[in-house]
């Protein structure tokens, strides 16, 4: 499953993507996890695999639900979301945990994911700092996956207005964010390897 998913990713980048940088950044992101690690801790996708799994879930919704032919650029689409939790790389770390099996009552090591964070830039951000040392992104590009969290992101949290002008004048980021709510917590449901 993880090949599938591996070549379905690269299948989709390199016929949807051809801007100057493209293949390079490729083959940063394929010399990294990107391919097998989880993308979240214990929530959806938390399981090998889960971060492409999650990307192209989030490709499904955004272009079948939100893309337009006359008005819409695909690559645009495809770089936002197959690109969008670049910041997930070289995040998790697989650890182990004892748990006692309720049945036999005996305690027994469960792997779990931990964060640990190399390079704390933030969510979105880095994701697009990410991209952006091999590939320029357009402004909406930028906005789009800066925001794909909408209010779970850290500066909204806090009270920050960006996000609302954000989506105000790019939306596309409104669409990216509605595309990964709806495969992170309609189409990923039951998709954890880890307890919670």
């Amino acid at each position: 499953m993880l090949m599938a998913l591996k070549d379905e990713f690269i299948e989709i980048y390199k016929k949807n993507i051809s801007r100057d940088g493209s293949e390079e950044l490729l083959n940063w992101i394929s010399g990294t996890d990107f391919f097998i690690a989880p993308a979240s801790t214990k929530f959806h996708c938390a399981c090998e695999g889960g971060l492409v799994m999650h990307s192209l879930n989030v490709y499904k919704v955004l272009v079948e639900k939100y893309f337009n032919s006359e008005t819409d650029n695909l690559e645009s689409f495809t770089i936002c979301a197959l690109l969008h939790d670049l910041c997930k790389t070289q995040f998790y770390k697989v650890s182990t945990r004892n748990v006692k099996n309720e049945i036999t009552g005996a305690w027994e090591k469960q792997p779990f994911y931990q964060v640990e964070d190399a390079f704390p830039y933030g969510h979105g951000e880095k994701s697009v700092f990410l991209i952006e040392r091999f590939m320029r992104l357009k402004t909406s590009e930028a906005m789009a996956i800066r925001w794909h969290m909408g209010g779970f992101d850290e500066s909204a949290k806090s009270g920050g207005f960006s996000i609302s002008l954000a989506f105000d004048k790019f939306p596309l980021a409104v669409k990216m964010h509605i595309a990964d709510l709806e495969a992170t917590y309609l189409m990923e449901k039951h998709t954890s390897s880890v307890a919670h």
